[in-house]
């Protein structure tokens, strides 16, 4: 792969068409601003492309061999297609678009990569404190280097994947999980201002002409932007079919006193969503079932689906045969592609610099613990717990006798409480269970010693554990993963459900833990996650229908901008 480039915008003073006065005031002004973000500059980082480099950069990729390029399905002669590809700058949403971009990579697009200064800032100080090297990981730099450092090891073609940083809006040291409300408004208002200026500068200037924008779903500009630059808007969505189908299908919600009503809503089951055939209402995402909705995330996703109602074409991380019916559903709507799941080559450690926290190695003290004796517990890279739930967990994992390997992010609870867990618990668990701040999950889930996982249900942890055979216990705690539940638990029985009455109490924690890792009932749940995961497999396999969207939609796009179909 050709050296990428990495630049940072300067900030800008946010635009009145994006941002209304208040809320720049609000915004803006209030942001507590580090010494550091403040002195000249230290603090933040910024690129500035080697010219030299560049132009050898495009000489290669104009210059291709004729081989590497018909292998990236792309005739001689013909124009080549660009995707700018954007992420929404949480680290859930960052990894499948990471691999997304790759895999439009290797079918012979360009690809310019669009990461947030602070998403780029945590990803490089987790790899620099982790011990990664700098140059072969993108410390500081490209984060997509380390796939270039392999593919010439492997005397792979060399791909066209560009990185470009933006602002945020946000210094550096703005703390963004403890002031996520604040966080919001400036993504709602600030962020697209900041991305037009960007795309508009990569649209007209770069070699080939931009053909798309491939943009996460929860951001409420694409469309619009994507139809001021004359180009397509493929609208990428991270997680299953049936979360996208419910926002989809809000005013359906509204118009049956579901949702957003006006008053108390109903409490009976939804049976009106296509290709939904029922659900509950506590099934529905947390912010389906909240009364108000003027908050600044339901501002977001009224705005972002309105937007996704426009979107010329919809790539879904999820596999057909897991939703059949909301697919089928939502492709009678619009061009609709299932491609999941997006994993890193091999299901292995990802070779692109995506972790915003340090990785511990776990491996040695896995490697000592027996076949499947091992529980891991992670609640993600965002969603958040109280005490009293930590602790509650933390007293049924003891109870349980269970071995245990437990990811406990610094900010787990908040910012300013690093050390929740109860008093003297490490000392109980001493021989028998091992807490770290972040781990790689791909590893972990796929060593021997892992028999279950405890999990938040966020999307890819899902998808994450099926693959590698893992039975789930449930523990949602915000938006999606209420709903992701009912898929693991109640539709394809491969998990658990925990805490599903509203609270979590330690005896449940222990007595599921029992269940899931030992006993007739960890023996089927194993059975059931063993055919998922060959569904999973048959998809992305030669023939699959993983594999054939994703062919499908690519010979479309190319089509479409005029740079030839085929394979």
């Amino acid at each position: 792969m050709p050296p990428a480039r990495a630049r940072a915008l300067r900030p800008l003073s946010p635009s009145p068409s994006y941002i209304p006065a208040a809320h720049s005031a609000c915004i803006l002004s209030s942001v507590p601003r580090a010494p550091h973000d403040l002195a000249k500059g230290r603090g933040r980082r910024y690129f500035v492309p080697d010219r030299e480099r560049e132009r050898e950069r495009r000489a290669r990729a104009a210059s291709m061999g004729q081989e590497a390029v018909a292998g990236n399905g792309v005739a001689g002669g013909t124009k080549k297609p660009h995707a700018v590809v954007v992420p929404y700058p949480l680290q859930g949403h960052v990894i499948p678009a990471v691999h997304l971009a790759l895999r439009l990579a290797e079918r012979g697009f360009a690809v310019t990569f669009v990461n947030t200064e602070s998403v780029h800032h945590q990803t490089s100080r987790a790899m620099l404190g982790a011990g990664a090297d700098d140059a072969a990981h993108g410390g500081g730099g490209d984060i997509f280097a380390g796939v270039s450092a392999r593919r010439a090891a492997a005397s792979e073609p060399e791909l066209d994947v560009r990185y470009e940083l933006v602002s945020d809006g946000f210094p550096l040291g703005f703390d963004r999980s403890l002031n996520h409300d604040q966080f919001m408004e400036g993504i709602l208002h600030v962020l697209p201002a900041h991305v037009e200026e960007l795309l508009r500068r990569v649209v007209v200037a770069e070699d080939p002409a931009t053909t798309c924008l491939v943009v996460d779903t929860f951001f409420v500009w694409p469309a619009t932007l994507a139809r001021k630059l004359g180009v397509p808007y493929v609208s990428f969505w991270t997680e299953p079919a049936i979360i996208f189908s419910l926002y989809y299908h809000m005013d359906l919600l509204t118009k049956h006193g579901h949702f957003n009503c006006g008053k108390e809503p109903r409490k009976d089951t939804i049976t009106y969503i296509p290709g939904v055939p029922s659900i509950e209402p506590t099934e529905l995402m947390s912010y389906l079932q909240e009364t108000d909705t003027t908050s600044v995330v339901h501002r977001i996703i009224f705005k972002a689906f309105d937007e996704a109602h426009r979107a010329d074409y919809v790539l879904c991380n999820t596999v057909e045969e897991l939703e059949p019916s909301t697919i089928a559903a939502l492709r009678a709507e619009k061009p609709f592609y299932a491609v999941g799941p997006i994993f890193p080559a091999g299901f292995a450690r990802s070779a692109v610099a995506t972790s915003m926290w340090a990785e511990s190695d776990c491996s040695r003290w896995l490697d000592a613990q027996p076949a499947r004796s091992v529980l891991y517990i992670s609640f993600g890279s965002y969603a958040h717990v109280t005490r009293h739930e930590l602790h509650e967990i933390a007293a049924g994992v003891l109870a349980s006798g269970a071995r245990f390997l437990w990811v406990l992010r610094p900010d787990v609870v908040s910012s300013d409480d690093p050390d929740p867990l109860p008093e003297g618990f490490k000392d109980a668990a001493a021989g028998r269970g091992l807490v770290v701040p972040w781990c790689c999950q791909v590893e972990v889930l796929s060593h021997a010693a892992v028999g279950g996982f405890l999990t938040h249900c966020g999307w890819n942890s899902i998808l994450e554990s099926v693959w590698a055979g893992v039975p789930m216990l449930c523990f949602p705690l915000l938006t999606d993963q209420l709903t992701n539940r009912r898929l693991v638990a109640k539709e394809w029985r491969a998990g658990v459900s925990i805490g599903d009455r509203g609270a979590v109490d330690a005896g449940e924690v222990r007595a599921r833990i029992e269940g899931v890792m030992g006993g007739e009932e960890g023996v089927k749940l194993r059975e059931q996650v063993g055919k998922l995961r060959a569904t999973l497999e048959a998809a992305v396999a030669p023939g699959g229908s993983s594999r054939g969207n994703f062919d499908e939609f690519v010979d479309v796009l190319k089509r479409r901008c005029g740079g030839g179909g085929g394979q």
